[in-house]
């Protein structure tokens, strides 16, 4: 019997934080991956000029997150946006608005495997919300309080839940 490959092993995975811890997490976290640190908008920058990636991981605060989320959308690469900072369901639905394939907060950051899985293996133009909200809905709706999804945009909440 022969054992199937994990996704992600071998992809070439693009991380960006301006927490050297958080890089480092990543990094063990990520072992089987191949992975391009970033501490800056402008290291990142550079790194997406010159490399393919299969994915990307990107904080929001610090290193301009939306900026290099349209970059990692020109490009066509499954882009994770992974925050503390910036953990509120404004910014869930902006970053999913704006091309992220995944929201995550940093809290959760020891299952990335799981949610970098979900969004390498999901369809893309399956959707907004995938196997990686599922997992993270009832975090949200402890983090964000009863309602949320109702006071922070409706419209997007009727058209993709």
């Amino acid at each position: 019997m022969t054992e199937e490959k994990d996704v992600l092993e071998g992809k070439r995975v693009l991380v960006v934080d301006d927490e050297p811890d958080i890089l480092s997490s990543l990094e063990e976290l990520l072992d089987d991956c191949i992975l391009d640190r970033a501490g800056t908008y402008d290291s990142a920058r550079d790194l997406l000029e010159v490399n393919r990636y299969d994915a990307a991981i990107l904080d929001i605060m610090g290193v301009r997150g939306y900026d290099l989320l349209a970059l990692t959308n020109e490009k066509g690469i499954p882009t994770l946006m992974l925050t503390a900072h910036a953990l509120n369901a404004d910014n869930l639905v902006k970053s999913l608005k704006r091309g992220a394939r995944a929201y995550v907060p940093k809290d959760k950051i020891v299952e990335i495997r799981t949610f970098l899985r979900d969004i390498l293996e999901e369809t893309p133009g399956r959707g907004l919300l995938g196997r990686w909200f599922v997992r993270l809905e009832p975090f949200f709706e402890e983090k964000f309080g009863e309602y949320w999804k109702e006071k922070s945009d409706p419209e997007f909440w009727r058209k993709y839940y």
